[in-house]
């Protein structure tokens, strides 16, 4: 009996969940500094995501970054849960954003 050498390691699988967003919209003990940016500089972390998303910065956050960002990864929801979201939970609605851009880079699929 020939044993065959093992020539690659095994690999952690990490689930992807590219059709939900990766994490919940109060989930800001994820990421600290970015549920510290998103509190204390509103506009800065807005610019980023609208840099992350090759959009303008001049529109600041929108319901329509929102609306693209969601349909672009086909996450469920409505233009009115959207507007909702951006008027009453604005902070919490670009850290998950952020959050959810950051952990799609490390996945790659974003």
């Amino acid at each position: 009996m020939e044993l065959s050498p093992i020539v690659t390691q095994p690999q952690r699988h990490c689930a992807t969940r590219s059709f939900e967003w990766q994490t919940e919209l109060c989930d800001c003990g994820d990421d600290c500094n970015i549920c510290l940016c998103g509190a204390f500089c509103y506009c800065c972390l807005g610019c980023i995501i609208a840099k992350d998303m090759d959009e303008c910065c001049c529109c600041g956050p929108s319901v329509a970054m929102r609306t693209r960002y969601r349909t672009l990864y086909r996450i469920p929801g409505t233009i009115c849960s959207d507007c909702l979201i951006v008027t009453f939970c604005g902070p919490c609605n670009l850290c998950q954003l952020k959050r959810d851009i950051k952990r799609r880079k490390q996945l790659g699929i974003f």
